[in-house]
């Protein structure tokens, strides 16, 4: 029965594994799709959705997700009687205590990443922000460096100058841009200049609102109807993101490996989706959109292709990193190249993405420089352990004599000496005891009276 279970264990870790990549590669993909979707559609009402609504829902979808897993594991090595007042006082005290207020400036950096993210993804097609957003690796390779002393060899070196080449071919200037067509088209756009002529165009231009025609808001009713594409504020939002996520993740780890205890993986992300509603909520709601969001409402502009992202990102970060520590060390590798082709494709197929040479070579740079970058086939150390099996442990040669059917190592120990005193007619062994214990090295002399221990007895010899 005990062989049977484990051979369904197993059994299930590996589906695990094999399928974890497929998981990683439709989370990728249809994340950067339906976001860059819900920013270019025809909107609701006329009016777009703020990103600092959708990155505070995303954090409040991760932290309810993340919550409940937790407060599962922790009844789970509860006694069945405890309250759930208990469990909550339980997983209130392992997720504020020791180090946690440490994981704030990664929490901080994560939710500032998330909104670089919506900037970016409203001004690059889902193909370019994603073999852009590649150049975490290279930011998150240079901050090991300084912050955790990681030691670098040349080949990983030349991997990364071959994605910066990618990405610059990628992102180099075309005289066929979308941000040159979006504009021409804008430019030789008939606005309608009264009620009658606005009577007319409705059908064709229904997003536009009657205030345009008394100029007020023109600017913002084109952008909202027909958004157009700044490629350099999505290349520096892109960069943005890249710098504020590796920065997260390199600090993250510093953060487990100085923390005293182990922590759950879910505990950890409780502690994260918590700090990270504080800036999402009072930097990005109340700050920066305070006057929209009073004006207008929290959920203004919002329809299934927002609800289906904020979905996506909170169910795919807390699932990135689970099944990471369950699959192959190369399957977040296959997963991300996977993810770059399906992106380019989905990009030609529903938004008209036109590819060039260019593209298609960077891109290719690209995906060779990240899945080679953490290859573990091209590491020679002799030292490097493979898999995920720990060190041999090195036993002792005392302790092996400890747990063998000899003697006591302290007994046996040819280095050790003891001294027997002699014995005289008041320390007698006849009928005294002590309540001193013998030496641990020595064998206890029975309280009984020896035959030629005495020292009468050698008196009595002697005569």
């Amino acid at each position: 029965m005990g062989e049977h279970t484990r051979e369904q264990s197993s059994g299930l870790g590996g589906v695990l594994k094999r399928s974890s990549w497929v998981l990683l590669t439709i989370q990728y993909t249809a994340f950067v799709l339906l976001l860059h979707y819900s920013r270019v559609m025809p909107p609701t009402g006329g009016k777009r959705y703020l990103t600092s609504t959708a990155v505070f829902l995303n954090e409040v979808a991760k932290l309810a997700i993340s919550l409940t897993v937790a407060l599962y594991e922790v009844s789970r090595s509860a006694p069945p009687s405890m309250p759930a007042t208990s469990l909550l006082s339980l997983l209130t005290s392992a997720v504020f205590s020791g180090d946690s207020w440490k994981l704030a400036i990664p929490a901080s950096l994560y939710t500032l990443a998330n909104s670089l993210q919506y900037i970016a993804l409203s001004n690059l097609q889902a193909a370019s922000f994603q073999v852009t957003y590649q150049l975490k690796l290279l930011v998150g390779s240079v901050f090991g460096l300084v912050l955790l002393k990681r030691a670098m060899p040349l080949r990983k070196w030349g991997f990364l100058m071959l994605l910066l080449v990618g990405v610059y071919l990628v992102q180099m200037p075309d005289g066929t841009t979308d941000e040159i067509s979006l504009e021409h088209e804008a430019v030789h756009h008939s606005f309608p200049r009264s009620f009658e002529e606005w009577k007319a165009v409705t059908g064709k231009r229904a997003n536009l609102h009657k205030r345009s025609a008394t100029y007020e808001g023109i600017e913002e009713d084109l952008l909202t109807a027909m958004p157009r594409l700044n490629s350099t504020v999505g290349l520096l939002a892109t960069i943005g993101a890249c710098i504020a996520s590796g920065l997260a993740g390199v600090y993250f780890e510093k953060v487990l490996k100085d923390s005293a205890k182990t922590t759950s993986l879910w505990v950890r992300n409780v502690q994260l989706s918590v700090y990270s509603l504080f800036p999402a909520l009072f930097i990005g709601v109340v700050f920066l959109d305070g006057e929209k969001v009073a004006a207008n409402g929290f959920f203004e502009g919002y329809n299934w292709a927002v609800w289906s992202t904020i979905v996506i990102q909170a169910i795919g970060g807390i699932a990135t990193s689970f099944c990471i520590s369950h699959a192959y060390k190369d399957a977040r590798n296959v997963a991300t190249a996977i993810s770059i082709v399906l992106s380019t494709l989905g990009s030609v197929w529903l938004f008209g993405f036109e590819l060039t040479g260019n593209f298609i070579l960077g891109t290719f740079a690209v995906l060779v420089a990240t899945f080679l970058y953490e290859d573990s086939s091209l590491d020679s150390s002799p030292t490097k352990s493979h898999g995920i099996r720990p060190p041999p442990i090195r036993i002792e040669r005392f302790e092996k004599e400890a747990k063998s059917d000899e003697t006591s190592p302290v007994a046996g120990s040819q280095n050790e000496f003891s001294i027997k005193l002699p014995s005289t007619p008041f320390l007698s062994q006849a009928g005294l005891s002590s309540s001193r214990p013998t030496s641990p090295g020595v064998a206890r002399i029975s309280s009984a009276r020896a035959a030629s221990g005495g020292y009468f007895d050698k008196q009595s010899r002697d005569e």
